[in-house]
């Protein structure tokens, strides 16, 4: 197996719905586990037991997401997460682009950047 780095998203309580609208950009399998299904996790209440424990988006093409909902114990989530998307092919890339900007804030357009990667 290939070593890769995957980005790993926390949430408080958003993980499914994310991973839901992540799938319909990327396509692919989905996974998702919630504490409950995972017993014996120190310092999770049962009221957060539906929370996602764990959830793994992969696709065909070597894309891996994973995400999670933080407990109240393991204190609050970051506030800024930021997904990096490269490769050669600029027609999915931009077929990504517009499905994740659609609902999203762009801060940088996607455009070719001085050292010739598309870039947003």
């Amino acid at each position: 197996m290939t070593t890769r780095l995957n980005p790993y998203l926390n949430f408080s309580t958003q993980t499914s719905e994310a991973m839901d609208f992540y799938q319909t950009v990327f396509g692919g399998e989905l996974t998702k586990s919630t504490f409950a299904e995972t017993p014996g996790v120190p310092g999770v209440e049962e009221s957060e037991s539906n929370k996602i424990m764990h959830s793994q988006l992969e696709t065909e093409g070597g894309l891996a997401l994973m995400a999670a909902d933080v407990p109240a114990s393991m204190g609050e989530p970051g506030t800024n997460s930021v997904i990096s998307l490269s490769g050669e092919d600029e027609a999915e890339l931009r077929g990504y682009w517009d499905k994740l900007s659609g609902s999203g804030s762009v801060t940088v357009p996607l455009e070719k950047a001085p050292w010739g990667d598309s870039f947003g």
